[in-house]
């Protein structure tokens, strides 16, 4: 019986990598009008019809589509070339100030002619494909040289057809037929010659992929407005010390707020202001084991709070004195740093662009918003009061709460449906190209996936391979825009030198990335990549501690804690100066933290500020453009404030999923050293160590991995081939110290080594553990 398949089509712009435009806010392409549209109409050699589905992305059930071309070598500003648009030839004119190997982006009219009795059925961009058979679909007739066999239905209800073998069509070759409305490729068997028939069964028609999809996603009805929240007045005393303008916190029915004393108040004075009750009536009971930490031990560290004035989000530290700590200046101890990202909207409607920066955590600007539009903009669909309910659930009810949400902002599937045909072969192009012709509303449409050439029908599980593989490739070292952290060889950073491996489209790149991120994110999929924490802080907003400089570049977190213990008077005998040495495809470059750093010399008392550029420096300024990009990709799908009810940890299980975990080859591939290194894992404290992780829950048992090896991921081919920060196998270790060192647990995840003190009880090892876990999440300073 001779093969046949989905007809597949090699794309007419070209293949593989290809040139595409970059810089500022032209990264999604320009909108172009065409000058005129033709229907295709290829012949086989029988004179059947074939309409070959190019790649890209296709807006369903919408008046337009939106396609993603390259500009053909040989063509000059002016002139005209075809492309493929769907299963339509249109051509494009190539638009001033525009070169061969540029992406373009076009929109084409849905193609009326060919929809069925009821507007939704045809061929176009705008319709059913081959075989999508439903109600008010005009099908395609069957080719000439093709004959239905008189009862021939087989147990399954599929008929049997002959074909007659086109002329010119010798043994081996594909010619194209259409059965049944399906359009199929048929390969002519060996021994068979023109003019001779062969008997086919075609594959049954697909489902219909152009009707809503069953789940929270495509279910229609009304949505959930967020209703006025009812408010409580309070009434407060401004504290002493506090000046007209000046922000305070306080506790408002058990609820940190931030409150700024008004112009015409004083110290001492009554004011007043309102909250939402449903700030107010925290259900503590239902609380994660996080919020319960938090309420237990509220100790000296960094809060997000809301501020009174604008319901925003805020974070905020309180001095030793119970005031808002409002020192800017570097401290290694208490200084924390947020990323802020102010969008502008660019000359493309479709791509925002953004100013990033890194600035204090309590930075009045750099806030959240509390609440979430309606797709419609006419109402709020969350309000604040529901993101603050949110934030002390659990975190399987946050994630729940999440997707629900994320359900309610999805583009009602009236209003159309995307569907993303690429090719194998040409994975990551293809993808890119789809994904970047797609406005911000179509990015959160629900998405039908089409490996061209493959019978294949997307019902998740193509779904599930797409976002798996692009992931996998783009995070691959290979591919240059990433690269293999040099603290913890599971994870990934932003690779500072992308632009030489890519250097017309790596920004492209990373906006693409963020948007598949942001979708994954918003339509329950996992993404393939784990990335070291400092990303997970900037895209939830989290702050970044000295601390952190660890897991970026231990070799000048090691340099810089060496400075701090010098004698002040004695830094400026370093020679050191305000520049940093970057080292780039073997070349060196010197580059400055601040204007005109190589002229200012490091001393004593300008060591903080020192430290602080290089901080920055090394958390944002060196991938600040990549980074833009991923972020902007990123709030492309999906809104800010919803992001708040997570901190970086949830946000990385959430995207790349609760690890397996076998207990079993953890422990046996554990290792043991310090107090333990004698008894090892016949100590009681080491018994009780394992009965504790024993009781966790999945969530907490990640929690323990992240805070041990910098990562929830786990090695795929188990503990036994953990690696430490120099690429070679460092297996988890349990070192035993005295209690009168360290009072909590600590990490070394360089190493992947947790210290655990000597504790007289498993009572209160399971205490202390879970909170130096939870810890790494809430910012407190616990030694």
């Amino acid at each position: 019986m001779p093969l046949f398949s989905k007809k597949k089509r090699e794309g007419s712009n070209g293949s593989g990598r290809r040139k595409r435009e970059n810089g500022g806010s032209g990264l999604g392409g320009r909108l172009l009008s065409l000058s005129s549209s033709d229907r295709e109409s290829n012949s086989g050699a029988d004179g059947s019809a074939a309409h070959p589905r190019g790649p890209g992305a296709q807006s369903v059930g919408a008046n337009t589509a939106v396609f993603r071309v390259t500009v053909p070598d040989n063509v000059m500003p002016g002139e005209e070339f075809q492309v493929y648009a769907g299963n339509r030839i249109v051509k494009v004119r190539c638009p001033p100030n525009t070169r061969p190997g540029q992406s373009l982006q076009i929109t084409v009219p849905v193609d009326s002619s060919a929809d069925g009795a009821n507007g939704q059925g045809g061929d176009g961009p705008g319709g059913e494909g081959p075989g999508g058979g439903g109600p008010g679909n005009e099908e395609l007739p069957d080719s000439p040289n093709v004959t239905r066999i008189p009862n021939s239905e087989g147990a399954d209800g599929r008929a049997a057809y002959m074909v007659a073998i086109p002329q010119r069509v010798r043994g081996g070759q594909q010619f194209p037929v259409t059965i049944a409305g399906q359009q199929l490729m048929v390969t002519c068997p060996p021994n068979a010659r023109p003019g001779m028939s062969v008997r086919i069964v075609p594959p049954a028609p697909p489902r219909n992929l152009d009707r809503p999809p069953e789940g929270p996603m495509g279910r229609g009805g009304p949505r959930r407005p967020a209703r006025p929240p009812d408010t409580q007045m309070f009434e407060v005393v401004v504290p002493k010390g506090v000046q007209p303008g000046q922000p305070f916190a306080l506790l408002a029915g058990g609820v940190r707020v931030l409150v700024t004393c008004p112009t015409n108040a004083s110290e001492g004075q009554k004011i007043r202001f309102n909250l939402p009750l449903a700030l107010t009536r925290k259900k503590t009971e239902e609380a994660s084991k996080l919020a319960k930490v938090k309420l237990a031990y509220d100790k000296d560290g960094w809060t997000r709070t809301i501020r009174v004035s604008d319901m925003k989000f805020q974070w905020i530290r309180m001095d030793d004195g119970g005031n808002v700590d409002t020192n800017k200046r570097f401290d290694a101890k208490t200084a924390a740093y947020v990323r802020k990202l102010e969008f502008v909207e660019g000359h493309d409607p479709r791509m925002r662009t953004g100013l990033l920066s890194l600035v204090t955590a309590n930075d009045p600007a750099a806030v959240v918003d509390s609440r979430i539009k309606s797709p419609d903009g006419r109402s709020d669909l969350v309000s604040y009061a529901d993101i603050a309910a949110a934030q002390v659930m659990t975190f399987e009810d946050k994630a729940q709460w999440f997707q629900d949400t994320c359900a309610q902002l999805c583009v009602e599937w009236n209003e159309g449906h995307m569907r993303m045909n690429v090719r194998r072969e040409y994975l990551l192009s293809d993808s890119m190209e789809a994904v970047m012709s797609l406005s911000r509303k179509d990015l959160r449409k629900v998405w039908r996936f089409e490996f061209i050439g493959e019978a294949g029908i997307d019902a998740g599980g193509l779904a599930r391979e797409w976002f798996q593989l692009v992931s996998e490739e783009i995070f691959d070292p290979d591919m240059g825009l990433w690269k293999s952290s040099a603290t913890n060889q599971m994870l990934m950073e932003i690779n500072p030198a992308s632009e030489f491996c890519c250097p017309e489209d790596h920004l492209i790149y990373f906006r693409f990335l963020g948007r598949v991120m942001g979708k994954a994110l918003f339509d329950r999929q996992l993404v393939a990549g784990h990335m070291i924490p400092t990303l997970y802080k900037h895209m939830c907003g989290w702050p970044c501690q000295f601390a952190d400089l660890e897991q970026v570049d231990e070799e000048i977190y090691g340099n810089l804690k060496k400075l701090l213990d010098m004698d002040p008077s004695e830094v400026e005998y370093l020679c050191l100066d305000f520049t940093v040495t970057e080292e780039t495809m073997g070349m060196k470059q010197t580059v400055e933290l601040v204007p005109g750093g190589a002229d200012i010399d490091v001393t004593g008392d300008n060591l903080p500020e020192y430290m602080e550029a290089t901080l920055q420096y090394k958390m944002m300024g060196r991938v600040k453009p990549q980074l833009n990009e991923l972020l902007l990709g990123f709030f492309d799908v999906i809104p800010e404030p919803i992001l708040t009810i997570f901190d970086f940890q949830e946000l990385e299980l959430l995207m790349c999923g609760l690890p397996e975990i076998d207990l079993h080859d953890w422990r046996n591939n554990t290792e043991y050293s310090g107090e333990f290194d004698r008894g090892g894992a016949s100590s009681d404290v080491v018994s009780w160590f394992w009965e504790v992780v024993e009781e966790m829950d999945q969530e907490m048992r990640a929690r323990l991995l992240q805070f041990v090896t910098g990562t929830s991921g786990v090695p795929s081919r188990g503990f036994a081939v953990l690696q430490g920060n120099d690429g070679n196998v460092r297996k988890f270790t349990v070192h035993g110290i005295e209690v009168g060192s360290c009072l909590y647990p600590r990490a070394h995840t360089c190493f992947n080594r947790i210290d655990l003190p000597m504790y007289d009880d498993k009572a209160d090892l399971k205490q202390k553990l879970e909170l130096a876990v939870t810890m790494v999440a809430t910012g407190f300073d616990i030694e």
